[in-house]
Order: structure tokens, then sequence, then C-alpha cells
């Protein structure tokens, strides 16, 4: 078995590659999604959502406790949680429980290390996870290797980023890995970062 992971500029981008791995036979308990929900921008699942910066870093406005509606008649539910490093998130799928799992969302690296326990390489979790950082959203598909090329080339032709190029960008920038002690960004930072990228990916095989 593979874990396919793609990493997406919006949590609707991330919902859509979701419907089409679902049409496409992959099964829904094998798709996880995880989203920065400080500046959500996913007007087509809730065109009323608004920003989430919380006191206490739980999601509570967007899609906190609803839901994706993806493929006919299927849903998959979100769970606001808080990570540190990145703030309010959401997340579906065994993602989202092992995050809420034994305060597993409120303990340093949690969101690397929930990545890492569904197939995805360390030096990766944390590519993906900073990702999520900067108010990406970030969709895994766990599959046999038969249909690992279908997983990757459906995430690929949904728009999912170049995260070896984007990771590049970060370093030029001088980051130098994921920090759970960061500070998380405000809205008015992700929407400066959303502005510099355009660029489509290739998704990565985690074992």
């Amino acid at each position: 078995m593979k874990t396919v992971v793609a990493s997406f500029d919006t949590l609707a981008a991330a919902s859509k590659a979701a419907t089409k791995l679902m049409a496409a036979g992959f099964m829904q308990s094998d798709i996880n999604i995880v989203s920065n929900n400080t500046a959500f921008s996913g007007a087509s699942v809730n065109p009323d959502a608004r920003p989430v910066d919380n006191d206490d870093g739980v999601a509570t406005g967007a899609l906190a406790g609803g839901a994706l509606g993806v493929a006919a008649g299927v849903t998959i539910s979100l769970m606001g949680l808080a990570i540190p490093g990145i703030g309010p998130i959401l997340a579906a799928g065994t993602l989202a429980t092992a995050l809420a799992g034994a305060g597993a969302g409120a303990v340093a690296g949690g969101l690397i290390g929930a990545l890492t326990d569904i197939g995805v390489p360390d030096d990766d979790a944390h590519f993906y996870a900073e990702s999520v950082r900067r108010g990406g959203a970030v969709v895994t598909v766990r599959t046999d290797e038969s249909r690992t090329t279908l997983a990757e080339s459906i995430l690929e032709a949904e728009g999912a980023i170049d995260i070896d190029e984007r990771v590049e960008r970060w370093r030029r920038d001088g980051w130098k890995g994921f920090d759970s002690d960061a500070s998380p960004y405000s809205y008015d930072d992700l929407e400066r970062e959303r502005a510099r990228y355009r660029t489509p990916q290739v998704p990565r095989q985690g074992m």
C-alpha cells in the first residue's frame, strides 16, 4: 500500500480533488484532508465563511463541525482543531481522528506525527505541515500500488502545487523547517503568501 499526498492552495481545490478521487473509486475511508482555517477561502463550500482566529485557537467559524459535500450523496465531516505553529485548522478522515485523540492536536508536531503515521515520510511531513501553516490544504489517499499512478494523476490534474519548488522558495527566504513554536500566520499574512504562488505539482508517494 502507498500513501499519495498533495497540497493545494485552498480547501475548495482540495475538496474537488477528493471528489474526483471518490468518483474514480477510491474509498472515502482512505482519503484525508487537512486545511488551514485562518483565512478560509472555500466560497464554493460555504460562501459565508469568515477568517477564524480565536483566543483559544479552536476553529468555530467557517466549517467547524460542518461537512464538505463531495461525490453524489457523500459528505466528508470536518473537525475544527488547533495546531501549535499553525493555528486553527479543519481536518477530515483518520487525520482528524488522530489529531483530536488524546490531545494530539495540542502537542508540538501533532500534524507531522499524524502524517507520518499514515505513511508520509518524515521530511515530506514537515513540508506539508508548513504548506498548511502557510494557508494550504493537504489531501492524502491510501491506495494499492496498482492505482498509485491514477491517484497521482487525479491530484495533479486538480491543481496540486509543486511542493519541491515551493519548499525551495521558502528556503531562499530563510525557512529551515516546520517550527511548532512559530507564531501562526495572520489572515493578512496568508493573503500575501497565497498571492506569491500559482504553480502546479506532481504528488509525492509515501511508503
